[in-house]
């Protein structure tokens, strides 16, 4: 009779989790579209989507944990009646890779598609800042343009002032040439004229030692008649 019922509970046990494994690969194909579609669409700000499908692959993924978990429960009951056979462990073996093999498919979708939606955030991120960018720039386009003018007004009137400098620098220098021409012609004056009062000294020299020697001489002679005279 518990053989009987055993075999009666393993059956049903073989049942549901055979409609659970259907149930949930069924779901898992679909759950791959869908993590699909949802990374990989881009909607644009003129299209509204009529269903959140972000919000429809949580639910469905939400649907799968509760079938995994469904399935394992099965698993778990199978796992404690008494094999009869290997044919029956076999089964159940085959049974636990089945819920394995699921359960890693589904973290692999689930993953791939937050890897995807997290460069897809990304990517719009960065497209989005982009666009500011682009925006500020068309606004800004007039003020850089006026800046630009103002900075080539300013430029223009820097060079200006340094032409002026320069220009008085330069007149500046003429004049200095000048005055230094005049004191040069001065002094080729002055020395051009040393020669001539050099030679008028001289001449003064010489009639003074002239005078002096027919001073001297008519003094000699006054004394010598003096002399003369007293004597005699």
């Amino acid at each position: 009779m518990a053989s009987a019922l055993g075999a009666v509970d393993w059956e049903d046990l073989r049942k549901q989790a055979r409609h659970l494994e259907n149930e949930i690969d069924a779901k898992l194909v679909a759950f791959s579209k869908l993590g699909v579609n949802a990374s990989s669409r881009h909607v644009t700000a003129d299209e509204v989507p009529l269903l959140d499908e972000e919000h429809v692959f949580d639910n469905m993924a939400l649907e799968i944990e509760t079938l995994l978990s469904k399935l394992l429960t099965v698993n778990d009951k199978m796992s404690e009646l008494q094999p009869n056979g290997a044919a029956m462990l076999h089964t159940m073996q085959r049974h636990k890779e089945i819920l394995k093999d699921y359960k890693l498919e589904f973290n692999k979708i689930r993953n791939n598609f937050a890897a995807r939606k997290d460069r897809e955030d990304l990517l719009g991120n960065v497209r989005k800042e982009i666009d500011n960018y682009k925006s500020a720039s068309g606004l800004n386009r007039r003020e850089m343009y006026l800046k630009e003018n103002q900075h080539l007004h300013n430029s223009e009137r820097l060079i200006n002032d340094q032409i002026s400098i320069a220009m008085e620098s330069k007149d500046h220098l003429m004049t200095q040439r000048h005055t230094f021409k005049r004191i040069q012609t001065r002094f080729n004056d002055i020395s051009n004229r040393f020669p001539a009062v050099n030679s008028l000294l001289q001449r003064i020299n010489l009639r003074k030692r002239r005078d002096s020697l027919i001073l001297g001489v008519i003094v000699g002679f006054c004394t010598f008649l003096i002399l003369l005279y007293a004597f005699h």
